[in-house]
């Protein structure tokens, strides 16, 4: 498994908030460098784009994620990464939100999605994991399928016979992630409605 522990060992550990998160924002993603601009690492992209805005250093070791603490609209939230790999990334989730006490309605994950084009968002309150092994492995490992989502687009597989795996595991072309930079920025605002109770509002937005 990829020694996320070397990785750490040249980054300042300090948090930027202390305290209790009231929320949850997960990315998913797989954590080697290798994947570092792959379809499937849509949502660790947008917690670096969050972490970039909020001044937050994504670089604490626990829950099997690296994570860090910021505020968003005067909330407390930890910016999590699960280490885990995309098909486990339950265990993250769970282990943080079993710790700090923290309901599905308050855990906010972000990912990609093949269904939507490369430039696009799609936020929901709550559904099935469509799908998706990390999604899945988050319902299955907490038990619920009631926590905020935000969907980014990585678009489509070029024709049907095409190997998934193979889809999302490649990389954004440079038109891609001009295209994907206005979303990664959106998933920020998109979050910081949320947090402030404002869902609704969120997917009038962006969806």
């Amino acid at each position: 498994m990829y020694d996320i522990f070397e990785k750490l060992k040249t980054l300042n550990t300090k948090p930027s908030v202390t305290g209790t998160p009231e929320f949850l924002v997960v990315g998913l993603g797989n954590p080697e460098p290798k994947y570092d601009t792959t379809r499937h690492n849509a949502g660790f992209m947008a917690i670096d784009r969050i972490a970039q805005k909020t001044g937050c250093k994504v670089d604490q070791l626990k829950f099997k994620s690296l994570y860090g603490m910021c505020e968003i609209e005067g909330k407390k939230v930890m910016l999590m990464k699960p280490s885990t790999y995309m098909n486990n990334s339950g265990e993250a989730v769970r282990e943080a939100s079993q710790f700090y006490k923290i309901g599905p309605e308050h855990i906010i994950v972000i990912f990609d999605d093949i269904s939507l084009d490369v430039g696009k968002m799609r936020i929901r309150r709550k559904g099935s994991d469509g799908g998706h092994n990390g999604i899945k492995s988050i319902i299955y490992l907490t038990g619920s399928d009631q926590y905020p989502r935000i969907k980014i687009g990585v678009g489509k597989k070029p024709h049907p016979d095409y190997d998934l795996a193979a889809w999302v595991l490649g990389h954004f072309s440079d038109e891609d992630m001009k295209n994907l930079s206005p979303v990664l920025d959106n998933s920020f605002e998109a979050v910081k409605e949320i947090v402030k109770g404002n869902i609704d509002r969120a997917m009038n937005l962006f969806n």
